[in-house]
């Protein structure tokens, strides 16, 4: 029996940016009905990729095959036409358009010369259905979604096209569990349905829920292809990074006793409706995790703390003295020497079209300042400790922050504080959408800063992070902390049963005997 060509085939891709290899000599075969994972750190070649598939950029050299004939698109749109649709990593929607605008943007429905509303709302409404977000009113404005909505979203774009092949880049990193359960869904379906998948993640049990083939890059090469299943974790993570993968998480000091003055406390900090007396405390040297479902006020409190919010109430404390934190130019004064790692770094915590070289310097400008004038030589040497420290890779400090890896810019959105020295970190989900190997130097530093003396608030989606990397974990529900787990307290068990409020409900339906 003939074997069936494959829908796309791709043979010696190579792409440079200057002195930078990007790609080398690619090459992959996606077939129709089958999740195809690509793995590799970020910086791997994975991008590239995507990026050449989809028309964003052309390769250098190479061929790509459609149904075995060559095609090379000119951009995005071509690829559209050809029925390869790609979600990137980061957003492309239009925060103050409509969902339905943002959906229906491309080849919107008309009537008399005009927008048909009606029938935009309903392509909207039937993609938003597929993509599993039948719950999103496709009236309101973008910018009042959710991240994890907004993800919900740009999928349901991707399917409004009728994609042949649907590339999606860390496509569920922004979404709560309920929602990663139904894209997982969503792509079972059109597999079933013979659309082509390509799988581009770091979550290994998402890879072995999904895929049918897997390949890895690695320094813009292609280092193996192999079916799902038939490597262990920790053999593909060696492939992807090249070396043997052990000691995921640095080991933890031995449990402190309580004592003392806590470097950061927190007394009743409210924001209503999405905080309620919030109490905490952090100190010098500990990573004090905050764990719960994703919304439950972890972010608000990240931002309260910060002094970006408005109108809270409560009482913060630095050092056992109570400080006033309305903006975040107070948070980051000397006095308090606070610190944000943002949850997107795209959008909060990077200025894309600008050089590394400022992006690292800009949020301690009187560090490599004198009498208001920046000190170029010492900015130069600050800014070479920090790409030292973190091992950013860079072909160099002028080129624009939006140019590196993913993995590359939360490093930057990292060293950019830790050039102010602060005692305080704030960490909102700052592993996302990045690879293991840098995940893993992101723990090591972690633990290096606290036992330097930094008191560090922790918050993750990913249950295995909060065990790994924290001395204790809040659990936060509906804007609140109801539980505190400490030392071998913090079980996955412990944490979802908290997570979910069980022990709560449990008291608010009073004792009863189990069968």
């Amino acid at each position: 029996m003939p074997v069936a060509a494959p829908l796309l085939r791709l043979e010696g891709i190579s792409k440079r940016y200057g002195g930078v290899r990007a790609l080398e000599g690619a090459d992959l075969m996606i077939e129709a009905g089958r999740v195809h994972a690509i793995l590799g750190e970020n910086g791997a070649g994975k991008s590239t990729l995507i990026k050449v598939i989809s028309g964003v950029v052309a390769p250098d050299e190479g061929t790509m095959l459609l149904d075995g004939r060559e095609v090379r698109f000119a951009d995005p749109a071509a690829a559209n036409a050809a029925g390869i649709v790609c979600i990137f990593q980061e957003l492309s929607l239009i925060p103050d358009l409509t969902v339905a605008d943002n959906i229906i943007a491309s080849n919107p429905p008309t009537r008399l010369g005009m927008i048909d509303r009606t029938a935009q709302r309903s392509l909207a409404e039937d993609a938003l259905r597929r993509a599993g977000g039948g719950d999103i009113d496709p009236r309101v404005p973008v910018k009042d979604l959710p991240l994890s909505r907004r993800q919900i979203v740009e999928i349901a774009k991707a399917l409004a096209r009728k994609p042949r092949l649907l590339i999606l880049d860390e496509a569920t990193s922004a979404l709560t569990a309920t929602d990663v359960e139904t894209v997982l869904a969503v792509i079972r379906r059109l597999r079933s349905e013979g659309v082509a998948l390509m799988y581009i993640s770091h979550r290994m049990h998402e890879i072995a829920a999904l895929a049918d083939d897997c390949t890895v890059f690695r320094n813009g090469r292609k280092i193996a292809t192999y079916a799902a299943g038939s490597k262990t974790d920790e053999q593909v993570v060696e492939l992807m990074i090249g070396r043997e993968y052990h000691n995921v998480f640095p080991p933890k000091p031995p449990p402190r006793t309580e004592s003392g003055v806590a470097v950061l406390e927190v007394r009743n900090l409210s924001w209503a409706p999405r905080l309620r007396d919030v109490s905490l405390t952090a100190r010098a040297g500990e990573v004090v995790g905050l764990g719960g479902l994703d919304g439950q006020g972890q972010r608000e409190l990240m931002l309260a703390l910060f002094g970006v919010l408005r109108g809270t109430a409560g009482e913060i404390l630095i050092d056992g003295e109570t400080v006033s934190i309305n903006s975040p130019r107070q948070a980051k004064s000397d006095r308090i020497r606070m610190a944000l790692i943002p949850e997107d770094r795209k959008t909060e915590g990077l200025m894309l079209p600008m050089s590394v070289r400022d992006n690292l310097s800009f949020a301690a400008l009187s560090e490599v300042s004198r009498l208001g004038v920046i000190d170029s030589a010492r900015e130069r040497r600050k800014v070479d400790e920090m790409i030292a420290l973190l091992s950013i890779k860079t072909a160099g400090t002028g080129l624009p922050a939006g140019s590196l890896s993913g993995g590359n810019q939360q490093k930057i959105v990292i060293a950019k504080w830790l050039m102010r020295r602060p005692r305080v970190i704030l960490l909102n989900d700052p592993t996302r959408g990045i690879d293991v190997g840098t995940k893993q130097e992101i723990y090591q530093l972690l633990r290096k800063l606290a036992d330097e003396g930094a008191a560090i608030l922790f918050y993750s989606t990913d249950y295995d992070e909060l065990i790994g990397c924290c001395d204790r974990v809040l659990v936060m529900y509906d804007g609140t902390v109801r539980s505190t787990l400490a030392g071998a307290e913090i079980t996955e068990h412990a944490l979802i049963s908290s997570a979910l409020n069980l022990a709560g409900e449990e008291a608010g339906r009073g004792s009863r005997t189990v069968p």
